[in-house]
């Protein structure tokens, strides 16, 4: 049912129609809301999630097998090692997390992944939900090292274990199918589910592309990130020199992550602000 009605129209509704438009569509999202609501660990935020976790992980699974084969992998067995010892320690950063926040039946729906894919060009890194992660070389001259590596690591998988994802998934399909469209979608796993799925994180050529997170969803990947990288041990004050570098990087040439996750100077204050947060977290490795 369209509820863009001009002013003019919807006073020459009769009353009980103007009411179901409104009132009943109001009423239709607030019950979808409220039976499915999930929490975003940390911020405590109420979000939306229509669609199974299973489902969303599954999708997730195949997309990124699909982006791996079409892809180089790098051979460089210092930088495959760096990137997925760092992911290693953000993973179990992040599965400490998940249990210290009550959210620890969620860690069976990870099954953590890192590869490191041939492509000087490409300066990006994403993590698909259920914690499949891919970082381009393109990307490590900026990171520099370990450290830097584990802020952009770290804020990937902050979004997959704040499942952004789905939230985003359900936001599109209640946009597209409306109320009465959705259940049959997500009762019979409608191709409109995997079609929605792969406009978030589809691929049309041999590069991952994520489109973009909300604002509110940054700023959550950016708090939840900075904890996740000082509990796994690295300095979380290293996240504003790296986004610095990165804004630096993208004044000179197009940057594919900053397209993504855009960082001006208002954001860079903002993670300055989150640092003594998380530097509650810090224990510098023995």
């Amino acid at each position: 049912m369209d509820t863009n009605i001009s002013w003019n129209s919807r006073k020459r509704l009769p009353t009980p129609l103007k009411i179901f438009s409104w009132r009943g569509i109001a009423g239709l999202i607030l019950i979808l809301f409220l039976l499915s609501c999930a929490e975003v660990p940390l911020t405590g935020r109420s979000s939306l999630s229509l669609v199974p976790d299973s489902q969303v992980v599954t999708m997730s699974y195949q997309q990124y097998a699909d982006v791996l084969k079409k892809s180089k992998l790098s051979n460089d067995a210092a930088k495959v090692q760096m990137v997925r010892r760092v992911g290693a320690r953000i993973a179990s950063a992040a599965e400490s997390f998940l249990r210290e926040s009550g959210n620890g039946g969620d860690i069976a729906l990870y099954k953590w992944e890192f590869n490191l894919i041939e492509d000087d060009k490409t300066v990006n890194a994403w993590c698909m939900p259920g914690g499949k992660i891919a970082v381009y070389t393109g990307i490590l001259p900026i990171t520099r090292d370990e450290t830097g590596l584990a802020v952009v690591v770290g804020h990937e998988v902050a979004h997959a274990i704040a499942k952004h994802g789905n939230e985003r998934m359900s936001q599109g399909l209640l946009v597209q199918l409306g109320g009465i469209g959705l259940s049959a979608a997500l009762s019979t796993q409608a191709a409109a589910t995997q079609e929605l799925f792969l406009q978030l994180y589809g691929v049309g050529s041999n590069v991952g592309y994520i489109l973009p997170y909300s604002r509110l969803q940054e700023n959550e990947a950016d708090r939840i990130g900075l904890v996740l990288m000082a509990k796994a041990g690295y300095d979380p004050r290293a996240a504003v020199t790296l986004w610095q570098r990165m804004n630096a990087q993208g004044g000179g040439r197009s940057v594919e992550f900053l397209s993504t996750h855009p960082a001006p100077t208002n954001r860079i204050a903002n993670i300055q602000a989150l640092i003594p947060e998380a530097m509650r977290y810090y224990r510098k490795p023995q």
